[in-house]
């Protein structure tokens, strides 16, 4: 069951949006209104949720405020990741949430949270049962990032590897499985906090990982899975079928289902992280998706 939408990833990060060319978000604000509204039209009891942030700004939440965004959202979502690239320590979980909670009224949740393997996997196993502590009761979803590893021959969705050092290289070392699908430290802990805690999991155009993904979430007693749709990707040849494969497998699930990533040809560059040209261009992805796969 797909029980909430989002609009896009992190759009306060230059990884996923390019708010150079949209410095103050009003192009981001105008293309989340008018998908909100073809979304409602569709399907008005399905869950609008505006893109998970990171960092987790007040500021950004209080300018989509301003712009009658969060009129038309039915959750805000924050990520956080201390113990890997924010600038505040674990035990902060609970005011940065209050900071948030302190700027709307819209329930808060927490579309991604995780812990990398990159020093130590002991890192990870204290890091997901602090979390826990720190966050179950706090927030209707918690997502934790991820089951799997990133392979070591895509790229993490970021352009500034080099500039980055060792955070770039975290990217690979996020999941509760190894690259190979074998277990680290902490996934035996896992069930201890599911259904509580549910995954994040990104799949790839006609990702490999499907099929056992979905036979090891069962396995963990994951109720909530946050995945997505990439609007980039539907323009690929075979992009119907790969969509249709990936929701069929899923469907035992309650899913936030991301729309993101923009088709170079629709970007006012040729990137993902563009703007769009045209904000409806968008907005028709999200209605298409939702009138087929949550109509």
């Amino acid at each position: 069951m797909i029980e909430a939408v989002m609009l896009w990833n992190e759009p306060n990060n230059l990884s996923h949006w390019d708010f150079h060319m949209d410095p103050e978000w009003d192009i981001y604000a105008g293309m989340v209104k008018a998908a909100a509204r073809a979304i409602a039209a569709e399907n008005p009891k399905l869950l609008r949720v505006l893109g998970g942030i990171s960092p987790i700004d007040p500021n950004f939440i209080a300018n989509m405020k301003g712009k009658g965004v969060l009129d038309c959202m039915d959750v805000v979502a924050v990520h956080g990741f201390p113990l890997d690239w924010n600038h505040w320590t674990i035990h902060e979980w609970p005011e940065r949430l209050g900071e948030i909670q302190e700027v709307t009224d819209l329930p808060v949740w927490i579309s991604e949270v995780g812990v990398s393997t990159f020093g130590a996997e002991e890192v990870q196993e204290f890091g997901l049962r602090r979390t826990a502590e720190l966050l179950i009761g706090r927030s209707r979803r918690i997502h934790w990032y991820s089951l799997y590893d990133l392979p070591r021959a895509w790229p993490a969705t970021t352009r500034h590897r080099e500039a980055e050092g060792s955070s770039y290289y975290r990217h690979f070392y996020m999941g509760l499985l190894r690259e190979d699908g074998t277990p680290k430290l902490a996934l035996s802990s896992f069930p201890e906090y599911t259904p509580s805690l549910g995954i994040c999991q990104w799949f790839h155009f006609e990702d490999h990982r499907l099929d056992d993904a979905v036979r090891w979430l069962r396995r963990l007693g994951v109720r909530h899975l946050r995945t997505g749709l990439s609007w980039a990707d539907s323009l690929r040849p075979r992009a119907e079928a790969w969509f249709d494969r990936q929701m069929k497998a899923i469907e035992g699930f309650d899913v936030t289902l991301t729309f993101c990533f923009t088709p170079e040809s629709c970007g006012v560059n040729p990137h993902h992280t563009s703007p769009p040209r045209e904000i409806e261009a968008y907005a028709a992805f999200c209605a298409r998706m939702v009138r087929k796969y949550a109509g």
